[in-house]
């Protein structure tokens, strides 16, 4: 008896469910749980599923002084430090929350870049989104999702139970396999504001082409100003920091369709130099501002991001 023939929703949706399920690998994830038992004592027990975070006010476990700033709440100053010292500080408090961990998956045109045999920037990022959000259901904590492009596309709340996660796994397939549109991350950051309203970690896994670094990170800026810890995650592929060692080559834009024809001798050391620059950029204004950056090469193993992620990278565990 021939099997039955399917809609085309049908199929579409058979292939959905299919992809999603490629896109997390349990079986591989073991690997990192010695990682993750060893990051609970250099990362003070992130992962838990208790954690402690920094809180100005009371009622918790005191912290530190830290120099009063425009915009902390008055109550929080320290008057008798004052008294003594004449200078404004305000003390910190450590209180046991639930971690939240916000994840933001670029999902414009120029994720779909493949170079090489390697995977597409887009299928990379959302294996690692996936990753990251099935340790946190390990580890009783939540994650929220949001696929974002010119704008935001998709928006999954926080969230920990085994059904969530397959939500999550869903929605990244637009990310992995349907990638298009232009590219808006400092707008895209803006409108997550009511979005995002319980402090956690914000982790933005993008390219980071197209908008200045000044442009983002002004757009974090209320978001540090809440307490939440940000990791950026950068994923390039290695063909995109030089040019192909041809006379004449078409570039076409994955964002507009727009093309231009150049001969590669004549702006590689130019071009290169740009897109160094630009990386450097992105550190160097992130280490200002106490945002965690990491530059992911495509071609690097998997377990790099993970790692990244854990903090035996970008400081994390300071």
């Amino acid at each position: 008896m021939p099997p039955p023939v399917l809609t085309a929703a049908e199929a579409a949706e058979k292939l959905r469910t299919s992809r999603a399920g490629n896109l997390l690998n349990e079986g591989e994830l073991e690997r990192f749980k010695n990682l993750i038992v060893f990051a609970r004592t250099l990362v003070d027990s992130r992962y838990q599923g208790r954690h402690k975070s920094p809180d100005l006010g009371g009622g918790g476990e005191f912290s530190e002084y830290l120099a009063y700033e425009p915009g902390h709440p008055v109550q929080s100053i320290d008057w008798r430090v004052f008294a003594r010292s004449r200078r404004l500080v305000i003390r910190r408090y450590r209180q046991e929350t639930d971690m939240d961990v916000h994840l933001l998956v670029d999902s414009s045109g120029s994720m779909a870049y493949q170079g090489g045999v390697r995977d597409e920037k887009g299928l990379r990022v959302a294996r690692i989104a996936a990753a990251l959000a099935y340790l946190m259901l390990r580890q009783g904590d939540k994650a929220s999702l949001t696929l974002f492009a010119d704008r935001v596309l998709d928006h999954l709340p926080s969230g920990g139970t085994r059904r969530h996660l397959m939500t999550g796994l869903r929605t990244l397939v637009q990310p992995a396999y349907e990638s298009t549109g232009r590219t808006d991350l400092a707008a895209s950051i803006r409108e997550c504001e009511r979005l995002l309203r319980r402090r956690g970690r914000l982790v933005i896994l993008s390219d980071f082409l197209g908008p200045e670094p000044d442009e983002i990170f002004d757009a974090l800026g209320p978001f540090l100003h809440r307490g939440f810890e940000i990791l950026l995650m950068q994923v390039t592929d290695p063909e995109e920091s030089t040019l192909p060692m041809v006379q004449l080559a078409r570039f076409v834009d994955m964002e507009t369709g727009e093309t231009l024809d150049v001969e590669p001798a004549e702006i590689r050391a130019d071009y290169e130099r740009r897109m160094r620059e630009r990386t450097a950029a992105f550190a160097e204004g992130a280490s200002r501002r106490r945002i965690d950056f990491t530059a992911l090469d495509n071609a690097a193993p998997y377990r790099e991001a993970i790692e990244a992620y854990l903090g035996f990278r970008a400081g994390m565990n300071r």
